[in-house]
């Protein structure tokens, strides 16, 4: 038996954040109701690199944290969708939503009315900063909230003197995984209290918590610390080198690790040098080691020191392209990426990733593909009574959508 087998999640998300989260409950066994205006897919179903499956509005930005969920197309601000989705809130056990401010609360959705109908539910809202403080309304995606945050000029910056930004959506993520852990700690607290739950995630509150480290140094010190991009200013044994063929990563940080890369790398003496070497006064060498590391890191290939490094108990890594990272065994074992059931086709995916994690038992797993927008509509409408001449005439009038 999975974790959430038997919990029933209606999901008013869009983009990344919000789906990110259903789809972690999902894969974890939940019951995940995607909803969606009939006239207005979530965009992502038309952002990929096929566009087949942009025109059949599943393209692969929306396959990525889709598998498994159920698709109901419902008009929500029309009195026959609000009540049709109210019905739907009363079997339901969490919600989460990202519209744009207080666009639910508009339509007489917010916590509060819904929490009459529903004791139990827990309702999670994402937004970009969260639903108090000065900029509560102001709207925001991932790159936004790496600007705001701190997290492009902590990054680096380019040979244009600009900030750089991280290239994947680690902010969209990394709230969709705080979201879905608070969702978590609420249905477990409610086994203890029968209430339901309010959960308020702030995108720009997680991009806090995923630099904790710099935040801290920032608050003892008052100023940031300093970037450095890929070479640490006071240990050139935790820096990215140009080997004979590409770059590794060399991720020797403590005074004993430091040691053991420098005598693979043929320097005993300041090996031992470094072994005594009071941590605080480690930067002090900096300059003269990175110098000795550079020459001999470029004599040899980046796979050849990835090797010899990692069997010394040395932290080190070939700096590879995703494709390659795919590729290797330690990825193909380890189960984060699944099997969705029979291919979508239109030059998508035929695996997509589940979890950074595994369970010995009931862990998570991908339920199906991602579905066809509006394809389960009938089916979860018929849960509630809506028969098949009721949803003709729903249909008719746009209330639903079927494809």
């Amino acid at each position: 038996m999975q974790p959430f087998q038997g919990i029933r999640v209606l999901d008013l998300t869009h983009v990344l954040a919000g789906p990110f989260c259903t789809f972690q409950l999902g894969v974890l066994g939940a019951d995940v109701i995607k909803i969606e205006p009939p006239d207005n897919p979530d965009m992502t179903r038309e952002e990929g690199v096929s566009p087949a499956l942009n025109t059949d509005l599943r393209g692969t930005y929306f396959m990525a944290q889709s598998a498994g969920k159920r698709s109901l197309a419902l008009d929500l601000a029309v009195p026959q969708g609000k009540a049709l989705f109210l019905k739907l809130v009363k079997s339901a056990d969490v919600l989460v939503q990202n519209y744009a401010g207080d666009a639910l609360d508009g339509l007489g959705l917010d916590y509060k009315t819904l929490a009459e109908v529903n004791p139990q539910l827990i309702y999670c809202s994402l937004s970009g900063f969260g639903r108090t403080g000065p900029k509560a309304e102001h709207p925001a995606y991932d790159i936004v909230i790496q600007a705001w945050s701190g997290i492009m000029a902590a990054n680096g910056w380019s040979e244009e003197d600009a900030p750089l930004r991280v290239g994947p959506p680690m902010v969209d993520y990394g709230t969709g995984a705080q979201a879905a852990m608070a969702i978590s700690a609420a249905l477990f607290q409610r086994t203890r209290t029968g209430r339901g739950q309010f959960i308020d995630v702030a995108m720009a509150d997680c991009a806090m918590m995923l630099m904790s480290a710099h935040v801290t140094d920032t608050i003892a010190t008052g100023k940031a610390p300093d970037r450095h991009g890929n070479a640490h200013p006071k240990l050139p044994t935790y820096s990215a080198y140009k080997a004979s063929d590409g770059w590794i990563m060399l991720g020797a940080y403590t005074n004993r690790q430091a040691a053991a890369l420098m005598r693979v790398l043929g320097f005993s003496a300041e090996a031992d040098e470094i072994a005594a070497t009071p941590r605080a006064d480690i930067g002090k060498r900096a300059e003269h080691d990175r110098a000795l590391i550079t020459g001999r890191i470029a004599e040899e290939t980046a796979q050849h020191w990835e090797d010899v490094l990692n069997a010394a108990h040395v932290p080190a890594a070939r700096v590879r392209r995703v494709a390659e990272a795919l590729s290797e065994e330690q990825t193909t074992t380890r189960g984060v990426i699944g099997s969705y059931g029979a291919p979508v086709g239109l030059g998508g995916p035929d695996r997509l990733t589940v979890a950074g994690f595994g369970f010995e038992e009931g862990g998570p797993e991908l339920a199906g593909p991602p579905p066809r927008f509006g394809e389960n509509s009938a089916g979860i409408l018929a849960d509630i009574g809506v028969d098949e001449a009721e949803f003709a005439r729903l249909e008719d009038a746009r209330v639903v959508k079927s494809p």
